[in-house]
């Protein structure tokens, strides 16, 4: 029987709250672009529903992963990637992730019927059903994006433009925004760089199941420098984005972070089949993101 101590480190590990950070920052940085105002309880809604919706996709995804046969292959827990395993250790059944995910799922839609109601915009609405049925997509049944070489750009797309642009128009009532849109590329990259970083151990068991990434196409031997350029495209954009006046010289403070992006792409390189060693790499990209990503808020803020 469970204690409540460990109940609560379960519910944290089915979650995977080591990567809430990936929705969290970028949606908190749109928010700070323009400083002529802030809807705080706008702000807390959007907020709420972001990482709700996020929290909803990685639960659809440990079901959709355990439902494929993908996560039994390998049923050793190792953190960062490779799913939560708490259904091949028998803690809890597929049926608990996906009324959990389907629980989350209707928390961020009543966040955001609240947002509709603060301002007083229906778009909102129209906006989060297509979201969320992205993100569902990204590994449940049918489209199964992320086994077809499209999840890296359905992670794109939802942790770079829709969060930071999210923000955006909550706060300016503007959507679309070409600045919004720009900016919102090295959270974009980033986030990829933490999923590429994970596909890399799981290469094999993906391979097993029909799971298609982008690491297919380079090879585990070679995945580093696809993961490198994703690091470069990062810092690339947030000096562009500098250039053309939508970010303050602060932001440049984050290229430091290229240090421990740099480490990482070594561990790709030497281990890339050791997923002991592979553990550290997707720390260190979690790391980028997250310190990339709080620069850039404190860069907005000043």
């Amino acid at each position: 029987m469970q204690t409540k101590t460990h109940m609560l480190k379960n519910i944290i590990r089915a979650l995977r709250l080591a990567f809430a950070s990936a929705s969290a920052l970028p949606f908190i940085f749109g928010s700070f672009v323009e400083r002529t105002g802030f809807n705080l309880p706008a702000f807390l809604m959007g907020l709420v529903a972001v990482v709700s919706a996020h929290l909803s996709a990685n639960l659809i995804n440990d079901y959709a992963d355990s439902r494929s046969g993908n996560d039994w292959q390998d049923k050793k827990f190792y953190g960062l990637f490779g799913g939560s395993k708490l259904i091949q250790e028998g803690v809890y059944p597929e049926g608990f992730y996906l009324n959990s995910a389907i629980l989350f799922a209707a928390i961020s839609c009543g966040s955001v019927l609240l947002l509709a109601l603060i301002l007083k915009s229906g778009l909102v609405i129209g906006l989060f059903f297509c979201i969320i049925l992205l993100a569902w997509s990204y590994s449940a049944w049918p489209l199964r994006l992320s086994y077809r070489r499209l999840g890296e750009f359905v992670v794109f797309f939802l942790f770079g433009p829709v969060p930071v642009m999210a923000g955006y128009f909550i706060q300016t009532g503007v959507f679309p925004d070409l600045k919004s849109f720009q900016l919102s590329f090295p959270f974009g990259f980033l986030t990829t760089a933490i999923l590429f970083s994970n596909e890399i151990p799981d290469f094999v068991e993906d391979k097993r199941a029909g799971k298609l990434t982008w690491v297919s196409l380079f090879g585990r031997k070679h995945a580093y420098l696809a993961y490198g350029l994703l690091i470069a495209l990062a810092f690339f954009t947030i000096s562009i984005n500098v250039f053309l006046g939508y970010l303050k010289s602060w932001g440049l403070f984050s290229f430091i972070l290229i240090i421990p992006g740099l480490k990482a792409a070594k561990i790709l390189r030497d281990f890339p089949t050791d997923k002991i060693k592979l553990i550290e790499s997707s720390k260190l990209t979690i790391a980028v993101q997250a310190l990339t990503g709080l620069i850039l808020i404190l860069t907005a803020l000043l």
